[in-house]
């Protein structure tokens, strides 16, 4: 019978290495990590992750993908997932936390060391990762992205009505000058947000304007960038829709700078309701997208098809709400 320390002598690496590769460790780089793995499969290795494991052929590890952690991914958003599915999964499963885009491929990700797999997706590179989990025949869940297709289960918020709802309160406050910091470029979240925001403007009669409309790349850098773009035009915008809280707060502190007054000069409106949003000054109007309650649904449900995997899949949208605080101001004529 093949064991660790044959392996081992193989790969010309110590025992502690093949053991950490076999179970998916972070610490081991993924070359070496591939290189293990296919000689374990070429040897037939049966990995003895522990007596229960081997008997009900469970690994006790469930999988949080994000599309990346190091892009994109603002910390509010990766706690609140991580929050939300440690809520609900029970203390027998570990929770494996990583981005899909560590991977040179996808290898060692099979039915023996996932029970089951949440992707927090935010663009459509990630489909590839999907149809391997699929094909390791391993419980799905996807969030925060509509998939279409039938074999995921998909919950995610109403980010479009979200944005349109957004802009329409601006316009109802009386502003027509409307900009808008986009996402990063290629995330499903970017092109729903300003879609709402499209919306919201042709269905008012109020038009677009090309220099309105900037791109950002969901952190408070880009943001402030794009505000202070905003700011040098002939024609400054009344009021900013921002597509996330990091890149508001960015472009509030532009403000600022620029010597302006929020929302006395400029309303600045985000999206997501994150933590810090009720304590900047002036307190963030923003929409809120319950990003903690959708990984909670995301767990439960994914704990259920572990359980039974013939149950019947469907997309479920949460809806958002929209919290008006003191960033924003009714325009007087």
């Amino acid at each position: 019978m093949v064991t660790i320390k044959d392996i081992a002598k193989l790969a010309n690496v110590s025992h502690t290495t093949v053991s950490r590769a076999l179970n998916n460790s972070p610490l081991i780089k993924e070359k070496t990590k591939k290189k293990i793995i296919d000689l374990a499969n070429q040897l037939n290795y049966t990995p003895n992750y522990n007596a229960k494991s081997l008997v009900l052929q469970k690994s006790y590890t469930i999988g949080l993908f994000f599309t990346s952690i190091e892009k994109g991914t603002s910390p509010s958003f990766f706690s609140d997932t991580v929050r939300g599915v440690n809520r609900v999964i029970s203390g027998e499963y570990n929770l494996f936390v990583r981005g899909i885009d560590d991977y040179e491929d996808f290898s060692s990700i099979t039915n023996h060391r996932f029970d089951g797999i949440i992707i927090m997706s935010q663009s459509d590179v990630d489909h590839v990762f999907m149809y391997h989990v699929l094909n390791q025949k391993i419980p799905l869940v996807v969030l925060n992205r509509e998939i279409n297709e039938k074999l995921i289960y998909n919950i995610l918020s109403d980010d479009r009505i979200g944005a349109y709802e957004a802009v329409c309160y601006l316009i109802n406050e009386g502003h027509r000058d409307i900009a808008i910091i986009e996402g990063i470029e290629g995330f499903k979240s970017t092109k729903e947000r300003k879609e709402g925001y499209v919306q919201a403007m042709i269905d008012s009669r109020v038009p677009i304007r090309n220099e309105y409309i900037l791109k950002g790349k969901y952190d408070m850098a880009s943001g402030y960038e794009a505000m202070g773009t905003l700011l040098s035009l002939e024609k400054p915008p009344s009021a900013v829709f921002c597509s996330n809280d990091d890149m508001a707060i960015g472009a509030m502190n532009a403000a600022f700078a620029h010597g302006l007054s929020i929302p006395k000069d400029v309303s600045v409106v985000g999206f997501d309701d994150i933590g810090f949003s009720q304590y900047t000054n002036p307190r963030l109007t923003t929409v809120k997208r319950p990003i903690e309650k959708i990984s909670m649904q995301g767990a439960e449900k994914l704990l259920m098809l572990m359980e039974n995997p013939e149950q019947p899949v469907e997309c479920v949208l949460v809806k958002t709400e929209l919290k008006i605080r003191d960033s924003t101001q009714k325009l007087v004529f």
